[in-house]
């Protein structure tokens, strides 16, 4: 059963499901090190997995849930290196 503080998956992929069971108990913990990261400086995405050593797929889910439960916000947006616009996260 998926609790709140659980790794999303897609109930229809067994792939996803195996992926969601392999980060039970460690979302949290995750979580935590992003949000104590972006109390430091507000950071893109990709300057928030380096700074984590985080693979950018196990990192920015767990910003877009602190995201969703209103802890991270946009303070921001850059400019990539081919232009595109990336947000800047910060503490809301």
């Amino acid at each position: 059963m998926q609790t709140l503080w659980d790794a999303p998956v897609q109930s229809h992929s067994a792939t996803s499901i195996a992926a969601g069971e392999s980060m039970r108990g460690k979302t949290a913990t995750l979580r935590e090190q992003v949000l104590q990261a972006l109390t430091l400086r507000p950071m893109t995405d990709e300057q928030l997995s380096e700074h984590l050593s985080l693979n950018p797929s196990t990192c920015r889910p767990r910003r877009i849930e602190l995201v969703q439960r209103q802890l991270v916000k946009s303070v921001g947006v850059v400019k990539s290196r081919s232009g595109r616009a990336m947000n800047v996260w910060g503490v809301a």
